[in-house]
């Protein structure tokens, strides 16, 4: 008699048994701990060189210079606890005096040519311009290229026989001023060839700034019966102010570390009547070798800096728009 045996169960996924048998255990916390242990770990490791770095060249630098501008601190020699005198002989000391009022001159002069020249031409190179973006690269050279290199080319522009005076006199029949040695041209020299350096920086901010304005606002404004100007002032720029705002800080803060032009143009000459803060503190520190003043004239730097900084920041509020 043959018996008839039942067919064998089909297998169970993985799967299915475990839901069958019900959930897993839980991770336990300390499991997620580690998890979050090494990845903390491993984080850590990719942003220590830069930590390091930032440590070893920038946070400790600081310090030891603000240290340092309470000391006589001679290059060579044996050094001792100041106080404020540093501070109180760079109040004290006329040409320091001199070169801070030759610094202002320069930003007040530097700074609005700077954005007039730089807001202007972005405006100009609007979509309608053919070749506008050959236009931007040719303005933004100056500003890729090496700034000792331009203050050579510049320097043999303005002296005497240079291709300025050689224009001046085949054309009007008159030469043109030693730009460079006489006390009323230099810093305008020196200015006129900063706008040149510098404005491309800018002028590609505000570019790109006005790009993004919407093109239905313009569209209905003209609709209104505005012109350009009034769309330009009454639309754009109120869309266009926070890059302007942050155009406008930039340019300050750099403007008043102004060396490279003055020293390689004029040695901050004639006498010191180009001599910015910058050359002081380099002349001070380098060639005088009185390292504690001339961190004490870094750190002076540094306050004026941060004080207009913070003044742009409470003044923002009243033109710059962020909606």
């Amino acid at each position: 008699m043959t018996t008839i045996q039942d067919p064998p169960a089909p297998a169970v996924p993985a799967a299915a048994a475990a839901v069958a048998t019900g959930p897993a255990a839980p991770r336990r916390k300390d499991d997620a701990a580690g998890v979050v242990g090494r990845r903390s770990w491993w984080g850590a490791a990719f942003a220590a060189p830069h930590s390091i770095g930032l440590v070893v060249f920038t946070a400790f630098p600081i310090i030891a210079s603000l240290v340092v501008s309470f000391m006589n601190w001679p290059m060579l020699g044996e050094r001792s606890w100041a106080g404020i005198e540093n501070y109180a002989r760079l109040f004290s000391d006329p040409v320091f005096r001199t070169v801070t009022l030759n610094t202002a001159l320069f930003v007040v002069l530097y700074v609005p040519l700077n954005l007039v020249v730089s807001l202007g031409l972005a405006a100009w190179l609007t979509p309608r311009i053919a070749g506008r973006h050959v236009f931007r690269v040719l303005f933004f050279i100056p500003t890729i290229t090496p700034i000792v290199a331009n203050v050579v080319v510049w320097r043999m522009l303005y002296q005497p026989g240079g291709a300025i005076d050689a224009s001046l006199r085949s054309t009007v029949g008159v030469g043109a001023p030693n730009f460079l040695a006489d006390e009323h041209w230099a810093m305008l020299a020196i200015v006129a060839m900063s706008v040149w350096q510098g404005f491309g920086y800018n002028m590609l901010i505000f570019s790109a700034a006005l790009d993004a304005v919407p093109e239905n606002q313009i569209e209905a404004s003209q609709l209104d019966g505005a012109n350009a100007w009034q769309t330009f002032w009454a639309i754009k720029f109120p869309l266009i102010s926070p890059s302007v705002f942050f155009a406008t800080m930039m340019t300050l803060i750099t403007s008043f570390q102004v060396f490279v032009q003055p020293f390689v143009l004029t040695k901050g000459g004639p006498g010191t009547a180009t001599e910015t803060l910058v050359q002081y503190i380099y002349n001070t520190g380098f060639q005088n070798q009185q390292l504690g003043l001339a961190s004490a004239g870094a750190w002076v730097l540094f306050v004026i800096i941060l004080g207009i900084t913070a003044v742009q920041f409470l003044g923002q509020k009243r033109w710059v728009h962020y909606e």
